[in-house]
C-alpha cells in the first residue's frame, strides 16, 4: 500500500512539473509565431506612379506605322521598373494613370504572384494593335497557347494539343484617346517608361549612334539614302521581304547588283539596289503616284571609314630613302652569321649511292645476228 502511494505521488509531481514548464514556455512560444498576411507580403512593393508627359501626334496610325511598330517592338527586351503581376490586369493610359490603383495593385500581386521583380529582364513576346489600344504580352503572356484545344480528344485518349505549363507572364494594355496615333517605337517605349525600361540598346541602335547626325536622323526616320551600306539599310528598314540578284543586261561585263524589296501592293514598295556594299539606286513606288527615283549620292560627303592593314615580310621595314622596288628581306634562317651557305647534304638535294655494276645496255642488231 505504501509503495502504491509513493508511485502515485511521484506521478503527480511529474505531471505538475510538466504543467509548470508548459505554462512558463507559453508566452515564449507565442512570441516566436510569425504570420504572413497581405500587408506583410506587399509592404515593400513599389506602387507610386508618375504619369508621362509626351506630345503625341494627331494623325491616325497608318498601315506602314503599324508594321513598323510590330517590327521594332516585338521581341524587344527591357527591364521591369516595378514588380509586375501575373495575368492580364494592367491598363496604362497614354500620359495618364495606371489601373488598378496602389492597393488593388498590391492585392493583385499577393493573389496572383509576380511575373517579374524590379530589375528583372522581360521580353515582349507578342503584341496586338486594335482600336484605341496596343496589347503587350510579356514573357509568354498570361495565357497558355492552345488552351482550348487541350479539351478536345480523339478516340477517347488522344488529345489534340497537350496543354503547356502554367503561364507566368504578364499583359500590359496601353490605351490612347480615340485611336492609336501615328506613333513611333521610341515614343511607345517612352510611354511605357513607368513600367518598363528599354535603355538597353540593340545592335542596330548602338551602330546608328556611331554615325553622323544626318545619317542618324535618316535611320531614325526609316529613310534609305544613296550611298548607304548594307548595315545602314538594315538599321533603317530591317530585313527585306525579298531579294533579287541579277546582272545588268546592257553591260555584260558590268558588276552584279543585288536588289532588296520592301513592302507590297497596295502599300508603298521600295526597291533598294546595291553594287558591292553601297546603295546605288532607290526606287519608291507609292499607289497613285509616279515612281520616285534616287540615283545621286545623298551621303553629304560622309564615307564610312575602312580599316586598312599593312602586311610586311619579316621584321625589317622598308627604308623610305631607298627605291620602292628594293628586294624583299630574306626569310628567317637558323644559320650562324659567318656560316657558309654551301652545306653538304643541304635541303632540296638528293644524293644517290654509286652502283659498282656496269650499266646494262641493249644489244645492237649486228650482235644479235652474230649470236
Amino acid at each position: 500500500m505504501n509503495s502504491q502511494k509513493r508511485t502515485w505521488a511521484s506521478t503527480e509531481r511529474t505531471r505538475l512539473a510538466l504543467a509548470v514548464v508548459l505554462i512558463a514556455a507559453a508566452p515564449l512560444a507565442q512570441g516566436q509565431i510569425f504570420v504572413v498576411g497581405e500587408k506583410t507580403a506587399t509592404s515593400e512593393i513599389k506602387a507610386d506612379f508618375t504619369p508621362t508627359n509626351l506630345q503625341l501626334p494627331e494623325e491616325k496610325l497608318t498601315e506602314r506605322g503599324r508594321r513598323d511598330l510590330i517590327r521594332n517592338l516585338e521581341a524587344e527586351q527591357g527591364f521591369a521598373h516595378r514588380a509586375l503581376p501575373m495575368g492580364p490586369g494592367l491598363t496604362l493610359r497614354a500620359n495618364g494613370d495606371l489601373s488598378p490603383g496602389a492597393e488593388a495593385y498590391r492585392r493583385m500581386i499577393y493573389e496572383k504572384g509576380q511575373a517579374a521583380a524590379p530589375g528583372d529582364r522581360v521580353a515582349i513576346t507578342a503584341m496586338e494593335i486594335k482600336g484605341d489600344r496596343i496589347i503587350f504580352d510579356l514573357n509568354g503572356g498570361p495565357y497558355a497557347k492552345h488552351r482550348w484545344l487541350s479539351h478536345i480528344q480523339l478516340n477517347d485518349n488522344d488529345v489534340v494539343a497537350t496543354p503547356e505549363s502554367k503561364p507566368t507572364g504578364a499583359r500590359i494594355i496601353l490605351v490612347f484617346k480615340g485611336s492609336v496615333p501615328e506613333i513611333s517605337a521610341p515614343e511607345v517605349k517612352a510611354l511605357l517608361e513607368p513600367l518598363l525600361d528599354f535603355g538597353v540598346k540593340s545592335s542596330e541602335q548602338a551602330y546608328a549612334d556611331t554615325l553622323p547626325t544626318p545619317l542618324k536622323n535618316a535611320i531614325a526616320a526609316h529613310d534609305v539614302l544613296v550611298g548607304m551600306t548594307h548595315r545602314m539599310v538594315l538599321a533603317a528598314l530591317g530585313a527585306p521581304e525579298s531579294k533579287l540578284r541579277e546582272q545588268p543586261s546592257g553591260d555584260p561585263n558590268g558588276a552584279r547588283y543585288e536588289e532588296w524589296i520592301y513592302g507590297h501592293v497596295p502599300q508603298t514598295v521600295r526597291f533598294v539596289r546595291f553594287v558591292g556594299d553601297r546603295v546605288t539606286l532607290v526606287e519608291i513606288a507609292a499607289l497613285g503616284k509616279p515612281m520616285e527615283i534616287h540615283d545621286k549620292d545623298e551621303m553629304a560627303g560622309y564615307i564610312q571609314p575602312v580599316l586598312e592593314r599593312e602586311i610586311a615580310l619579316g621584321d625589317r621595314k622598308a627604308n623610305p630613302d631607298t627605291s620602292a622596288a628594293s628586294a624583299p628581306p630574306p626569310p628567317p634562317t637558323l644559320r650562324k652569321p659567318d656560316e657558309p651557305l654551301a652545306i653538304p647534304n643541304a635541303a632540296n638535294k638528293v644524293q644517290f649511292p654509286d652502283d659498282p655494276k656496269p650499266p646494262v645496255t641493249a644489244p645492237t642488231p649486228s650482235q644479235q645476228l652474230r649470236s
